[in-house]
């Protein structure tokens, strides 16, 4: 029998990124603009940039993710077994593709944090992504949810 055991909630909004932010500028005292522009990544955007951009735009989301992962305090969970809602919020009622959201860098980040012991399909049981209109709060939520059994 499948049971759940636990519930989380992470989502990336502007406030978040603000954050971030500052943190970021304390680190990269040189750095002139801010690491994560939006709350969300399209694969559109990153898939046109030159390969070393795109290399360290990737890393910029792992490290976000590393570091909120800390700050909600949910590193070193070790979820062995899970299933991920991403709901993608968008500013605008323009046509956006599901998956074009994609949230590889943010497994990633999840991984490296220890919440997630892997993203491979031994350990995510499903990822469902799906996106939304919220011009007044554009934001990209995660509900993981444990799974024991």
């Amino acid at each position: 029998p499948i049971m759940i055991c636990n519930t989380y909630n992470i989502t990336i909004d502007n406030e978040v990124l603000d954050l971030y932010a500052k943190h970021y500028f304390i680190v990269h005292p040189k750095a002139r603009k801010k690491p994560i522009e939006k709350p969300y990544l399209s694969l559109n955007t990153w898939m046109i940039l030159p390969r070393q951009q795109m290399n360290a735009l990737k890393q910029k989301w792992k490290d976000f993710i590393v570091w909120y992962i800390n700050q909600l305090g949910l590193q070193d969970k070790h979820l062995k077994l899970f299933d991920v809602e991403e709901r993608v919020y968008m500013p605008t009622q323009r046509r956006s593709d599901p998956d074009n959201f994609v949230p590889k860098f943010v497994l990633d980040g999840f991984t490296e944090s220890g919440f997630i012991v892997d993203d491979d399909g031994k350990h995510l049981q499903r990822l469902s992504i799906s996106t939304h209109y919220d011009k007044e709060h554009p934001r990209t939520e995660f509900v993981v949810t444990e799974i024991n059994g």
